[in-house]
């Protein structure tokens, strides 16, 4: 019998390699899970849907065809979906009250990569509405709070999946990042976060589907091994509605291999001129100071984008599709704007994507467009850049409301809270949150990597670099 002593702080591909072992059932695995999750998910709020009837069953069916076992590496283990996408049968509120009681008709193409590769769906987590804040705390299904302190947000969107990886529930969770989803939550709850390049994972069939390309899917882990076995199990053979960046045959594989020597730039300052949290200046001098003692160049740089615009641009282009997305559900559910049951500030995004013209659009995707190739520029002088991930420490619940009556003040505290993630999203370019720090109270700091289109293998091979040089502990007890 698989005892949660033994199984906490491993992660999937230690517990995965055991159950083909035959060291225990997949039952067992996924009872030890459901039994952590029952325990600790009322603290927390991490999973606002729970599967667990149906994953015993698949765990038992697992264990009577033992060949299934060998359809990935990461075959047999219990895992969560983010309540963004959809699994066949299982609610699916995206965060919002507007769909409460909604049921998916079918499966993310995501989640069948997933089921495909022998991942067994044990729930669903929590997520803001519509994913459109930096903290998890929707009014639909109630706050997610930090493992390391739950006084304290996990960020968002992926804070659901982050809160259960943290917690120690299970090592790996699905995420997604549209303006740093994953390495936002990555960041607040001490966790590995890569968000892919653009073109090279799966994705839906239509662009507004991923925000056109803005909007990746993948993990949040508690290691850099899980990362990378994970993304073998999305990435893509052919392109599909974008450019495929070339890549390796195993990501997992491919990390063995330590990085060649890197020139580095670091930037201190923020691109929106916000204040910036002395705790997370230090984390990312701390982790320069790593790379260069792993025979890395350092050097302190000024970013050579104009952020303003291509954020403005990146605004326009959510917004109307976050006002497409509701305009559907409100046809579907035959009611009107203001019978729809909608977050003070998601009802303000979808009135100004209602009144973005085809020019603005076109002209929102040219500025994306030379920012790119500004970028691209850059990166033949530079191979990665550091920066902060968020400009403060987590935030305590309750600070970026979503449902705040004072607009304005919600609005000044998002714009200090973030302002280096959501760039590389317009981008397409990889980037990621490595938790090399702590503030002076014990709060998790991530530090964000970033590297050019199609640099996925680079950043997973130096993110297995610095987890030698510098581990993490791998969860929180709560």
């Amino acid at each position: 019998m698989l005892n949660p002593s033994d199984y906490l702080g491993k992660d999937a591909l230690w517990l995965c390699g055991k159950l083909r072992a035959k060291e225990f059932t997949a039952e067992e695995l996924t009872c030890c899970t459901i039994s952590l999750a029952e325990q600790i998910n009322p603290k927390i709020n991490a999973i606002v849907t729970e599967n667990f009837e149906q994953a015993i069953i698949t765990a038992k069916h697992l264990d009577r065809n033992n060949q299934l076992l060998k359809k990935s590496p990461i075959a047999g283990l219990p895992f969560l979906i983010k309540d963004l996408s959809t699994v066949k049968g299982l609610p699916a509120t995206f965060g919002s009250n507007l769909f409460l009681g909604h049921k998916a008709k079918k499966s993310s193409k995501i989640v069948k990569r997933y089921i495909n590769a022998g991942l067994n769906i044990f729930g669903i987590s929590n997520t803001p509405e519509f994913g459109l804040n930096l903290t998890t705390e929707p009014a639909a299904n109630g706050a997610t709070k930090n493992p390391w302190n739950l006084a304290y947000s996990t960020g968002g969107s992926s804070g659901g999946a982050a809160a259960a990886v943290a917690a120690g529930i299970t090592p790996v969770a699905h995420a997604t990042d549209g303006g740093g989803s994953i390495r936002i939550p990555a960041s607040c709850c001490a966790l590995f976060g890569l968000k892919p390049s653009r073109g090279l994972t799966s994705i839906e069939n239509e662009p507004s589907g991923s925000w056109d390309g803005m909007s990746v899917g993948h993990v949040v882990s508690q290691s850099v091994h899980d990362s990378a076995a994970f993304l073998d199990a999305i990435k893509l053979d052919h392109p599909h509605l974008y450019p495929i960046p070339s890549s390796p045959s195993s990501f997992l594989e491919a990390i063995e291999k330590k990085p060649s020597q890197l020139k580095i730039g670091i930037q201190l300052s923020h691109p929106t001129d916000q204040p910036i949290d002395q705790a997370c200046l230090d984390g990312v001098n701390a982790a320069a100071q790593i790379c260069e003692s792993l025979g890395h160049s350092i050097e302190e740089i000024m970013h050579p984008v104009d952020y303003a615009p291509v954020i403005s641009a990146m605004s326009k282009m959510i917004n109307t599709f976050i006002f497409h997305r509701i305009n559907t559900r409100i046809e579907q559910l035959g009611i009107t704007q203001e019978e729809a049951k909608l977050e003070n500030s998601t009802r303000i995004v979808a009135s100004l994507g209602a009144k973005v013209t085809a020019s603005e659009y076109l002209k929102s995707r040219e500025i994306l467009h030379s920012t790119e190739r500004t970028m691209s520029k850059f990166y033949q002088t530079y191979d990665v850049i550091i920066s902060p991930v968020l400009s403060k420490e987590p935030a305590k619940l309750g600070w970026l409301d979503m449902n705040s009556k004072d607009m304005k003040s919600y609005t000044t505290n998002f714009k200090a809270y973030s302002g280096f993630t959501s760039i590389y999203n317009g981008t397409g370019q990889p980037s990621m949150s490595m938790p090399l720090h702590r503030s002076k109270n014990g709060l998790p700091i991530g530090v964000m990597f970033t590297s050019k289109w199609g640099s996925d293998a680079l950043l997973l091979k130096l993110a297995k670099q610095l987890e030698i040089a510098n581990p993490w502990p791998r969860y929180a007890k709560v």
